[in-house]
C-alpha cells in the first residue's frame, strides 16, 4: 500500500476528503521529521516509537568500482512497533490459517 491508497482507505473510513487525509499525513511526517531530527522521540501509543538513532562513520566500498570510502555519521531513525500494533498484526496472521 503506498501513500496515495492508505489516504484513501482512511478518507473512506473517516468519510472525509481524500485532500484532507493527505493533508494531515503531510503534517504528521513533517512534525515526526523535526522531532526526531532534534533527536527526540516520537511516542504513539499502541502504534509504535521512533526514535533517533546515531549511526557512527564507518568505512564502506562502492559496489560498482569496489574502492573505498568512509561514510559519514549520520542520525537515522529507528521504529519499533507498539503492544497494540503488534497484537493486531498477530491476530490477524492467526485467523488467516
Amino acid at each position: 500500500m503506498n501513500k496515495k491508497e492508505l489516504a484513501e482507505e482512511i478518507a473512506g473510513r473517516m468519510s472525509v476528503p481524500v485532500t484532507t487525509v493527505l493533508h494531515f499525513m503531510d503534517t504528521m511526517i513533517e512534525v515526526v521529521g523535526d522531532t526526531v531530527s532534534r533527536k527526540e522521540s516520537v511516542l504513539l501509543q499502541n502504534f509504535g516509537h521512533f526514535s533517533p538513532w546515531e549511526q557512527s562513520e564507518r568505512e564502506g566500498r562502492n559496489p560498482r568500482t569496489g574502492l573505498s570510502c568512509t561514510i559519514p555519521k549520520r542520525v537515522s531513525v529507528k521504529f519499533k512497533p507498539g503492544k497494540g500494533l503488534l497484537k493486531k498484526i498477530n491476530k490477524r496472521i492467526c485467523t488467516e490459517k
